[in-house]
This record gives structure tokens, sequence and C-alpha cells, in this order.
């Protein structure tokens, strides 16, 4: 059993490259709406997510809520949650009926969300919500791979971090747009018809093979046992996180115990995958060679840094500049502008060089100079100076973001696109909720330690002190005012802190990489109707690309 279930699988017939290992399929009208699809899908789940971070002062103060961690947590926990079973389900099911299901489900969490009374609506929206984010994320990069090699992909994915890095990029000055008690509820009600033109695409368009065999046989190949593991892991992992130094002191039971459980229960998760399970999510081989494992490592790294920058970095110019939120949005603008671009430069030059790690290099060496230039930042610093500063971390982390696909995709066989790219999309997911969690953590243990006692005594220094009190610093009397605009600048500089240390940890984990070729196969068994490949007069090529030895890799 335990041999059965990480063994490479033979190779299917449908399994096809080109003859010419530099030659490329044919793109129909059909690819092309179908990739207009995932774009805008892609784009949905981000923008929404993202706006979240600039608008939350508005939504908390408005239903009266507390705990605004949860609110951007809950999203991520059950996003990361779910994402590996959407994987299996794609799998199993097949791409489309998945897809439009993730849809679906985010189209119905952002109606409870906009029609939200009270937190604990607000927050069954959020994980509903997360629930079809999630699989949107998963789901677009699995169809991508079925439609495109990994040689083509890098201008593809180029599109794909483009659309990432605008939409984070806009989202704050969307939120910021948005965030009045009047209109924040159409943060969410506008993604209802964006989601509805998606699901139409997908049901006229996207016409993918669904796998034979009845319900019962499908459901029979579901992974159960493992999605319980990951799901209630995780789970545990969030609380504690959210919890800690927060709520909860971090040696207290109460962070301890959810923490322990949630890491040993990942482990038994992991053991059980790779030597008891006939159907893994998580199959021992996508894991087993060192540059896919360094490509995971830079996965989690950056979008960790990503979503931590994007959600802090307007509290700056909030809390220290008296930045209205749709202004802070306006200051932040510089991620997008130099994050969209590279990213499909980035992508370009993987295509025409077939190489990978040069980029990766220099990506992460200029996201450590940027965080090293953004620790100096101050309550007092010009705004110019602040928003030059985030050119280098953004270029970086454009060169970065969804380059890191390749190492992790580049030992493997396409057979093992789907598992290997929901557990990308998993700790995508989950690299969300640790950077907004610890994140949130710094912030609010510094303003703790550092907010004046006569500001502290008479403002309530809840849980949520970072955005219930933000509204009020633009009407504090000086010196007053000053002080607590210092105070928030030297807490977010620990932030910024740490997201240089990680960027440095991803620098050093790009030496795990090994130089591979850019495969030309192909899985012929997803490639959609009228887009496939022509049969090589000889199967030598695809089973090369079918038995690289990731053992080395």
């Amino acid at each position: 059993m335990a041999q059965e279930s990480h063994s490479l699988p033979s190779v299917p017939k449908s399994l096809t490259a080109m003859n010419d290992p530099g030659a490329k399929t044919r793109k129909g009208i059909r690819f092309w709406l179908v990739l207009t699809s995932l774009l805008v899908s892609l784009f949905l789940a981000i923008l929404e997510n993202s706006a979240m971070g600039t608008a939350l002062p508005t939504i908390v103060q408005d239903i009266h809520g507390n705990q605004f961690l949860w609110v951007l947590l809950v999203y991520g926990l059950t996003a990361a949650a779910l994402v590996p079973l959407s994987g299996s389900f794609a799998e199993i099911f097949g791409r489309r009926p998945v897809m439009f299901l993730a849809l679906f489900f985010f189209a119905a969490g952002s109606a409870i969300g906009g029609a939200a009374q009270s937190m604990n609506m607000l927050l069954a929206a959020r994980a509903i919500q997360g629930a079809g984010g999630g699989s949107i994320y998963a789901l677009t990069q699995i169809i991508l791979s079925d439609i495109v090699t990994l040689q083509e992909r890098g201008k593809f994915s180029g599109l794909f971090g483009f659309t990432w890095a605008i939409a984070g990029g806009i989202a704050p000055i969307v939120g910021g747009g948005l965030a009045k008690q009047t209109t924040w509820r159409w943060l969410f009600y506008l993604n209802i018809p964006i989601a509805g033109v998606a699901m139409f695409l997908i049901l006229v368009v996207m016409k993918l093979p669904t796998p034979p065999g009845t319900f019962v046989e499908k459901v029979k190949k579901v992974d159960f046992i493992g999605q319980t593991l990951i799901m209630g892991s995780t789970a545990a992992c969030v609380i504690a996180l959210a919890w800690g130094g927060v709520t909860f002191p971090w040696k207290s039971a109460h962070v301890l115990v959810p923490l322990v459980v949630g890491l040993v229960g990942l482990v038994a998760f992991g053991v059980y995958e790779a030597f008891f399970c006939h159907n893994p999510i998580v199959p021992l081989k996508i894991i087993s060679n060192r540059t896919s494992i360094s490509g995971y490592l830079q996965i989690f790294l950056v979008v960790f840094i990503f979503t931590n920058y994007v959600y802090y970095l307007p509290v700056y110019y909030q809390a220290c500049k008296d930045a209205s939120p749709i202004a802070s949005g306006v200051d932040v603008f510089p991620i997008a502008f130099t994050t969209a671009p590279i990213s499909v430069i980035a992508g370009a030059s993987v295509t025409a060089t077939k190489h990978y790690r040069p980029q990766l290099w220099v990506g992460w060496a200029l996201t450590t100079v940027g965080f090293g230039l953004l620790i100096t930042i101050r309550e007092d610093t010009a705004r110019a100076v602040s928003i030059g500063y985030q050119i280098l971390p953004g270029i970086g982390m454009g060169m970065v973001y969804y380059t890191t696909l390749f190492p992790v995709l580049a030992p493997l066989s396409v057979t093992y696109n789907a598992h290997a790219l929901s557990l990308s999309m998993y700790l995508r997911s989950l690299s969300q909720v640790w950077g907004v969690a610890l994140g949130g953590t710094i912030l609010q243990n510094g303003l703790e330690n550092k907010l004046p006692t006569s500001f502290t005594s008479v403002f309530n220094t809840d849980a949520g002190v970072a955005y219930s009190i933000i509204p009020q610093i633009p009407h504090l009397q000086q010196p007053l005012k000053d002080q607590v605009r210092a105070a928030f600048a030297q807490s977010l500089a620990g932030n910024w802190i740490m997201l240089l240390a990680l960027s440095g940890l991803g620098l050093a984990s790009t030496l795990m990489m090994k130089a591979l070729p850019l495969h030309t196969d192909r899985d012929e068994r997803w490639a959609m109707e009228g887009d496939k490949a022509p049969d090589p007069s000889s199967g030598t090529t695809s089973e090369k690309q079918a038995d690289i030895d990731v053992n080395g890799a």
C-alpha cells in the first residue's frame, strides 16, 4: 500500500509531447476565452480579499464589532483548508463543475457579507467567500497547466501575476473608495455580477473533459480522512495564531494547545498521505526532491510577505499621515505599479531563456534590500520618501511571485500537475493567514507597549486597538497625536523587520534549486475540445519527460 501511494504512475497514452520540443500548440479563440474566464475569476477573488484591509476600520466601526483580525483570518482559514479538497475534486469530478461551484460559493458569501448586520454574520460570509476563493486560486492554476505546457507557461503566468498584482495594488484604492458607512456593502455586492460573468464564460466556453465513472465511484476516491486531518489541523493553527499575543499570551494554554494539536495533526496528515492512502491529496512524489521543496518554501514566503505588505502598509498612512482610506490606497499604489509589469516581464523571460533561477535570485535580493529601507520609515518621514521606498520590494516580489511555480513543476511529470498546484495554493492560502495574523500580533503588541498612558487611560485598547483607534488619531490634540503616530510607526517597523528576515530566508532557499529543463508535455486527458496536441511519431519524448529523475532534482 505504501509503495502504491507514492510511486510514479504509468504514463497514460493521452500524455503527449510535440515532435519538436520548441513547438507550440495552436491557440484558438476558445483558448483565449477560457483564459479570460480564469483571469476574471482570479481578479475577482484577489480584489475583494485584498481591499478588505483598507475598508475594515470603517466596516468594524459601522457594525460595532471587535476582534477585527478574525474578519481577515476566517477567509484565509476556509480558503487554505479547502484548497487541497478542491484540487482532489477537480481530478475526480472534473475541472469545470468544481470551478463553477467555487464561483457560486464566492458570490453567495458576497451576498451575505453585503447584507451583514453583525460581526457574526460578517464572519460567516467571509468563511463562505474563503471556501470559494481558495478553490478559485487552485482551479485557475490547474486549468492553466492543462491547456499550456510548462515551457509556454512563463508568458501566461506573467498574465496571472499581472492580474494578481493589479488586483492587489488597486484593492486599497477600491477598499478606500467604498470605506464609508453608506457604501462599504458594495465591496461585497459588486462581486456578484463579476462572478456571474465568470460563471457564464465557464458554462459556455470551458469545454473540458469529465472523468469517467459513476458519482458513487467518484465519491469513493475522495480522501475524506486526509481532508479531515488537514482541515482540522489548519483550523487549530489559525486559532492559535489569531489568539497568540493578542487575546491570550503566547505561553497560555489557549494558544499552545491548539498550536500543538494543529502541528501534530499536520504531521499525522503527512504520514497518512505517504503510507496509508490509496488516493492521496498530497502524493509523496511531489515533495520528494529538493527543487520542488525550494519552490514550495518560496511560495509560502513571498505570499506571506506580499499579503502582510498590502494589509499593513495602508495602516502606516492612515495612522501616521492622517490619510483617509482612499488616500492611503493611492499612497500604496506603487505596489501595483511595480509588481504588475515586472511579473509579466519575469514570466516572459522564463519563456524566452528557459531559465527560472536568475529571476528568483534577483527578485529576492531586491525584496530584501527594499524592506531594509522600509525599516527606516518613521512617522515624520517625508511622504515622497516612504512612497519611493515601496518600489524595490515591489519589483522584487513581482519577479518572484509566479516564477516560484517553475521549480515546483519542472521536476515532476505533468500527471502530477493538479496535486502539485493544489499544494502550492494551500501554502499560498495558509501563508496569507500567517502573514495577516503575525503582522497583526506584532502591531498589536507594539502598540500596547508604546502607546502613551495618557491615551490608553481614555481609549479602549482591546484586541482591535489598531483599527479601532485609527479614526480617532486626526482628532487628537498635540503632543498626544504625535506620540500615538510615533507608536504606530515604531510598531510597524517591527513588522518590516520580520519581512526583511523572511526575504533573506527566501533568497537563501533558492540555493536548493537545480536548473532543470522546462518540459513540453501536456496531459491530454484534460485538453479542451478542439485543442488536442498532435500525437508524435513516437512516445520517446513523452516517456523521457514523464520519467524525469525527481530524486536528483
